[in-house]
């Protein structure tokens, strides 16, 4: 199977009139796993939603390929968007169906096969990330990390090219998020030739999987390099951001609160 790299060039993005990404450039190196880190809000879904090609650049380029994905014409964009395997974050189980249903419904949606042969593909998948004697459950009898492995496995039933991931660890236990950072490690061995992108916060997650790195803050990539150089790095932000440091001196901890507000809660508090 041919590898893909992702590139970004200069690329601004946003929403409306209003920017999150700005004058973007870096390159998501084929079969390898990739990881986007930064703050709540630095914009590292609006980077993942241009890579799938939900919306249209503001400005620059986004190349899957070599390809300039914006360019192309609708037939082409189609068959680019057929070799994508996206895990939300929230797994995105449609709750009518059960876990092998859910599982093979980009292959229901869209070849006309036997459902023997379709639940047969699901339960290939499903016995991947551990979950093939849950193939007849519904996703409200799983567990949270139950569901986004079952989204795992949704994700790579068309074994595709380019695999991202919307946060595969958030809200899980620190066991559960290792075993999400063990299944990403396994799917790049099973398939060396896809590239994986990983959105996250989780930086012992980063540390486990990581093999390139970009770090972007308030929309600007601050970083783009290896997972050792990241760790290595003395920029004070990127120090304060893997030691989990605000930075902040604590000043807005010691504004009083206002008398005549302190003084109505207290007759409040004792009425």
């Amino acid at each position: 199977m041919e590898k893909w790299d992702i590139e970004f060039s200069h690329l601004d993005a946003g929403y409306g009139a209003r920017p999150v990404l700005r004058d973007v450039s870096a390159v998501l190196p084929a079969g390898k796993i990739s990881v986007i880190l930064g703050e709540s809000g630095s914009g590292k879904s609006t980077l993942l939603k241009h890579i799938i090609g939900l919306f249209r650049p503001m400005g620059g380029v986004v190349r899957i390929g070599g390809e300039d994905i914006f360019s192309l014409n609708s037939a082409k964009f189609r068959r680019l968007r057929r070799r994508m395997g996206v895990l939300f974050q929230d797994g995105a189980l449609l709750g009518a169906l059960n876990l092998a249903e859910n599982v093979a419904l980009p292959l229901s949606e869209h070849l006309d096969l036997p459902q023997i042969l379709l639940r047969e593909a699901a339960l290939r998948v499903l016995a991947m990330v551990g979950l093939e004697d849950f193939a007849g459950y519904y996703p409200n009898q799983l567990s949270g990390g139950m569901r986004k492995r079952a989204g795992l496995a949704r994700a790579i039933v068309a074994e595709p090219r380019i695999l991202l991931c919307d946060e595969p660890t958030s809200g899980l236990d620190p066991v559960t998020a290792a075993r999400m950072d063990e299944l990403l490690l396994d799917m790049h061995a099973r398939y060396p030739e896809m590239t994986i992108v990983v959105v996250s916060h989780d930086l012992a997650g980063f540390r486990a999987v990581a093999e390139h790195v970009l770090v972007i803050r308030d929309g600007g990539l601050i970083f783009n390099g290896s997972p050792e150089d990241l760790v290595n790095s003395r920029e004070t932000y990127l120090r304060q951001f893997l030691e989990r440091r605000s930075g902040d001196s604590g000043q807005s901890l010691q504004r009083p609160m206002n008398p005549v507000v302190r003084s109505a809660l207290a007759k409040w508090l004792a009425s």
